[in-house]
């Protein structure tokens, strides 16, 4: 009931005075307007901001929807999409084929000797793939700092990455994703298709985009933010020249601290492969945004994601799903295929 109340109280104080908007079973605040998140839910924590969702905050998401209507937020991809090289490709093969089966013979069962009269095979795909490819969902342990290499709740690679994977933070502390959901249309609201490469989007772009669509943020929210790279996306990602031209606008540190610690986004994403503004505007990290979201607020981050259906069909508030591979070692969620619904 606790837990429930401080839900509830978010939406009534969110522009208020009051910085105490979660409290967890044990009292603890958990979100401070000003401060955000941070590590607050114990030394083992891996989780992160997802820790804010209950059955309360998941069900109040569900009774929001009022049409049915699903739009489809995942990227479809073969082996020739677009990437960033730091991310890698998708290469796929086939594993077994009918005709493979009948002429190598691997399988005893599979031939007419075997009692395999009728011809039965099977066909089966082999996918060589980054846990970084497609619509992705970044890991707390994706970005490490410091001398330490350091990621989220201080924990460091070279105590937690084994050869086989990451130890703490892997995909299996991700848990499904079901909470409210805001589009932050800035392309359209800045008039343009898409954001040119290395615009940084400002608090008063968001500000303006969330006035224009007559739609706000409550805390606990997943938001995204369209950039509209994705526009060129196609059947595929085939057209890498027009994605390039446009893959690296995205949120300066002003705008990601507004949306985290003034109103407590629980998760941020976006339609390009980094979402954040590249090169960064301020020299020392090469990725700030990251570092600041991931590691200091333990807010996970969504790119490439397919925001073109939500911008055609003006909707900005919805009920958003997601629920991430659980390889377990893996980084993060990978090729996702996460919903809204309106």
């Amino acid at each position: 009931m606790k837990r429930m109340i401080s839900w509830l109280l978010a939406a009534a104080v969110a522009g208020g005075a009051c910085n105490t908007v979660f409290a967890g079973d044990d009292g603890m605040i958990k979100w401070k307007r000003g401060q955000g998140w941070g590590w607050v839910w114990g030394k083992d924590d891996q989780v992160g901001a997802l820790n804010e969702m209950t059955d309360a905050t998941r069900l109040a998401a569900m009774k929001q929807i009022t049409t049915g209507r699903v739009f489809d937020l995942g990227l479809p991809m073969d082996r020739n999409s677009y990437h960033w090289d730091g991310h890698g490709p998708l290469e796929l093969m086939m594993f077994r084929t009918p005709h493979g089966i009948k002429t190598m013979k691997d399988f005893d069962f599979m031939t007419p000797e075997g009692g395999n009269t009728s011809g039965t095979a099977w066909q089966s795909a082999q996918l060589f793939m980054s846990d970084n490819t497609g619509t992705k969902f970044d890991g707390l342990g994706h970005v490490t700092v410091g001398p330490d290499d350091h990621f989220y709740n201080g924990f460091k690679s070279a105590d937690a990455v084994g050869d086989f994977g990451m130890r703490k933070c892997d995909a299996t502390t991700i848990p499904p994703v079901i909470a409210r959901g805001v589009l932050i249309d800035v392309a359209t609201y800045k008039g343009v298709d898409s954001l040119p490469s290395g615009y940084e989007i400002t608090v008063d772009d968001l500000k303006g985009a969330l006035s224009a669509e007559h739609a706000s943020i409550k805390p606990g929210d997943v938001v995204l933010v369209r950039m509209g790279m994705n526009r060129y996306w196609g059947e595929a990602g085939h057209d890498h020249k027009a994605l390039e031209d446009h893959n690296y606008a995205g949120l300066g540190m002003a705008a990601a601290k507004w949306l985290i610690a003034d109103q407590g986004a629980m998760v941020i994403g976006g339609d390009t492969t980094g979402v954040e503004v590249y090169p960064p505007k301020k020299p020392g990290s090469s990725d700030p945004m990251h570092v600041y979201a991931l590691i200091e607020q333990g807010v996970h981050i969504i790119e490439m994601m397919n925001l073109e259906p939500l911008s055609t069909a003006k909707v900005y508030a919805f009920t958003f799903m997601l629920v991430p591979n659980d390889v377990r070692g893996s980084i993060g969620g990978f090729d996702l295929r996460p919903i809204a619904i309106q």
